[in-house]
């Protein structure tokens, strides 16, 4: 199984448009009228979009990000190398655990739910509405997809 980091996805160019607050600045502040949404890199599904909060996500250290999804999103089973603590913005992600998408097991998180995941624990996702949720970690962000075939950079 392959394991893609940020840094080898062609993303050092996304992340060249965007401007990291880190640790060595004073404080970060973001009002939601101030996200600034890209598409999202190409390890992920076509079609989500992606805002950089705070630090550097193909780089060593803590960071945020948000996700959105559009309406029947789709992330297979997959697993992150770091704990990832994620807040429901707005909508509701479909999150099941596994290594096998059984939509019969995933939990329906609507707007304010929070999870956190371990290393390596393989899980997926589905969307059936519009939802933003908040991902925070330490970099380099990675997904390493339970079944190669999955990976959307496979199909590029």
């Amino acid at each position: 199984m392959k394991i893609a980091s940020i840094c080898a996805v062609g993303l050092p160019v996304f992340f060249g448009i965007v401007t990291f607050a880190s640790a060595e600045d004073a404080y970060t502040m973001i009002a939601p009228g101030d996200v600034k949404w890209a598409p999202a890199p190409k390890i992920l599904p076509a079609g989500a979009e992606i805002a950089v909060l705070f630090g550097d996500p193909s780089k060593e250290g803590l960071f945020a990000l948000r996700l959105k999804a559009p309406s029947g999103y789709v992330v297979a089973p997959h697993t992150h190398p770091a704990d990832e603590v994620v807040t429901v913005i707005s909508g509701t992600i479909n999150l099941g655990m596994g290594e096998t998408a059984d939509r019969s097991t995933a939990k329906a998180l609507p707007s304010g739910s929070f999870f956190a995941l371990p290393p390596n624990m393989a899980h997926f996702a589905y969307f059936d509405e519009e939802t933003v949720v908040q991902i925070t970690t330490n970099g380099p962000w990675a997904i390493k997809y339970v079944n190669p075939a999955d990976d959307p950079q496979k199909s590029q």
